[in-house]
């Protein structure tokens, strides 16, 4: 193989790679890889097309910002581009950018600004009213996330402005002290944690329930006006000013800089301030600050020649392994996190990093008291990549074979990297069971949430899901921020529960690989709980949508004597353990529906009960198996494939006759 066809060879595979990457981290925001890696493919790519420009493809990554609309929201179409910033990781790089900009126009002034590590969005408003806000997408079409921008408090919904246009663009991002929060509560929950702040406020920012991202207490730093009509402005500096005057947050500190040492003078100095800040940078800007030179300067197809983004590398610090400790979460999972020599890393100090599982310390030979390197590149609990040197006779940690909470056995099931306690009663997974039988899709007992079940656990009120139902109001009552009122009220929640159709109960008791639908299909299935107690792995596996791992997991479960005496307590205390599926017909037996986009006059939850109801049922994805899409308005990609594969697509309306 010649060496231009290596280097061909070799573009292909990256843009392969890299957009991979780029749909895992802005549609699915799930990176794999750090930004710094990311930056760094991107840089490979950039080299080899301009280098061998007969390799440069139109759909090539280094010409789109990345991204794209999701379906759920209404595409917006950028009237001025939302561009994306040239990258530099080296001094070299930030004097090479200033001999361009002096080359085409001259002397200038910069401006620098620390770059926010959120998710950037558009805007928009008309004679002073907050019309329209929008995410950054592939730079030209984004999606349309007014309802949700609504929450953010920092975004001003009037201005004391009559201009007829003006359209800023911004950084959401999620503080530092919120994002850890949101992981503690994720993490008794059971729920999949964020990896960092700019991930949580991503998935924030598109949740479909506005009240969703209220609670999530996002904010905002605008940085640029984007278009404005009825003034004019001269600068960068000065916009940033006027927008401020005008009560937006625009980024904390923004520094003029008449010289190109001064600018690194600068970058140095936001470089330190990095880990005492409230909120995440990834970089720093430097922006010409003169309009009428940007202008002279223009664009390339991907990003501004008058701005550039300098890059912090992750940093890495050598520490040692003093102790491992073992956390045992809701679903047993046994979690290793490393103990160490407290060290000062991105600005602060830390003395904990994650160690995933065994395979994690088998595969780096870690043992205690070793001497480590670790890094903290966004992740609030940094992570340990590489081993420098064992301690004489150290032998690789094993993760013990029984529960340090309850001293239960531990197991690792087949194709899984996890340890695994199977104990019910474990009093380490007391809290998140509780946490996770009163929420909303399981027994739904309003009232009864994380703090609240603390509380009763603390006072030893509550030492199973049993117990709930006999709590009393003067009991409540007596807890801090309580009282009477709330007392009442919650026992009113908790007798309310009792009337819970079985597959909620049965969701609530946190059998392992049973979610919502599950649980509603052993429901329909057997009709009540003895018979799901009775089930063998075959009866079970039979239900179509089962699997054997699914099936095992129920048998399982009710195998614990524990799970029976649960079981028992909650009949005895009222609770219902009997299925009130309502059969309307079976005109839809052994029919599969999906639905996608928004109905005039149903929810998705609705009709999913609807087609349940009459013998049918619902699926997530479309395929051949699909009999019928029941889609709405700004259906997505879901009927695209519908329409490639030939399934049928009804509307609500069609699908009311159906049911007549």
């Amino acid at each position: 193989m010649s060496d231009f066809d290596k280097i061909k060879k070799r573009s292909e595979e990256l843009r392969e790679i890299i957009n991979y990457h780029n749909k895992r981290y802005y549609d699915m925001d799930e990176p794999e890889i750090e930004d710094f890696e990311y930056d760094r493919l991107i840089h490979e790519l950039i080299d080899i097309e301009e280098k061998y420009p007969e390799l440069l493809t139109a759909d090539s990554p280094t010409h789109r910002v990345g991204g794209k609309a999701d379906g759920q929201f209404t595409p917006v179409e950028h009237t001025v581009p939302m561009e994306s910033l040239q990258d530099a990781f080296s001094f070299d790089d930030v004097y090479a950018f200033d001999k361009r900009v002096k080359a085409a126009v001259g002397q200038v002034k910069y401006i620098v600004e620390p770059k926010i590590d959120g998710l950037s969005v558009s805007l928009e408003y008309e004679k002073g009213l907050f019309v329209r806000g929008s995410t950054r997408g592939d730079g030209r079409i984004g999606e349309d996330v007014s309802a949700n921008l609504r929450t953010i408090r920092a975004i001003p919904l009037k201005l004391d402005t009559d201009l007829p246009v003006l359209e800023v663009r911004g950084e959401v991002y999620m503080p530092r002290e919120v994002f850890e929060g949101l992981v503690e509560e994720q993490e008794l929950k059971g729920e999949k944690v964020f990896k960092n702040p700019r991930n949580a406020a991503a998935g924030s920012l598109r949740q479909k329930d506005p009240k969703i991202t209220a609670k999530r207490k996002l904010d905002i730093f605008t940085f640029n006006i984007q278009r404005i009509e009825g003034k004019e402005l001269k600068g960068h500096k000065e916009s940033l000013d006027y927008i401020k005057s005008l009560g937006f947050n625009t980024v904390p500190f923004y520094t003029e800089c008449d010289t190109i040492e001064a600018v690194i003078a600068e970058i140095h100095r936001i470089g330190e301030k990095r880990g005492s800040l409230p909120f995440d940078i990834d970089g720093a800007v430097i922006k010409v600050d003169d309009f009428s030179k940007r202008t002279e300067m223009g664009s390339t197809a991907k990003f501004p020649k008058w701005a550039l983004a300098f890059k912090y590398p992750p940093e890495e610090k050598e520490t040692t392994l003093l102790d491992v400790e073992i956390n045992v979460g809701r679903t047993g999972v046994l979690t290793p996190t490393g103990i160490f020599e407290p060290t000062l890393l991105a600005g602060t100090t830390v003395s904990r990093a994650t160690l995933h599982n065994q395979d994690f310390i088998d595969e780096k030979g870690i043992c205690i008291g070793d001497r480590v390197i670790i890094r903290k590149a966004g992740d609030i609990i940094p992570e340990v990549l590489s081993v420098v040197s064992h301690k004489e006779g150290a032998v690789p940690y094993r993760i013990p074979d029984i529960c340090p909470s309850c001293g239960g056995k531990v197991t690792r099931e087949e194709g899984e990297a996890a340890l695994r306690c199977c104990n019910p009663d474990c009093p380490n997974q007391l809290l998140r069971n509780l946490i996770h039988f009163c929420s909303r899709d399981a027994m739904d007992i309003e009232g009864l949430g994380t703090a609240v079940l603390e509380t009763l656990v603390r006072e030893g009120l509550i030492c199973n899901a049993a117990d709930i139902y006999l709590l009393k109001a003067e009991d409540i009552a007596k807890i801090e921020r309580m009282g009477e009122k709330s007392g009442e009220n919650l026992v009113n929640a908790v007798n309310l529960s009792k009337e819970n159709d079985l597959s909620k109960l049965v969701y609530a008791l946190g059998i392992r690989h049973i979610g919502q639908k599950a649980a509603k299909l052993l429901s329909d299935r057997f009709g009540n709980i003895e018979s799901i107690i009775n089930a063998s792995a075959e009866d079970i596996v039979s239900i179509d949508g089962f699997g054997e791992i699914m099936a095992q997991s129920v048998v399982d479960f009710f195998s614990h004597k524990e799970s029976i005496k649960l079981i028992e307590r909650l009949k005895e205390y009222g609770v219902n353990t009997v299925s009130k599926k309502e059969v309307k017909g079976n005109i839809f037996e052994g029919k599969t529906f999906v639905l996608t986009g928004t109905l005039p006059t149903l929810s998705r939850k609705e009709a999913s009960e609807i087609i349940e109801q009459f013998g049918g049922k619902t699926s997530s994805s479309v395929s051949k198996k699909t009999d019928y899409v029941l889609a709405g308005e700004d259906a997505g990609s879901k009927l695209k494939k519908a329409n490639d594969l030939g399934v049928t697509v009804i509307t609500e309306e069609e699908f009311k006759n159906m049911i007549g």
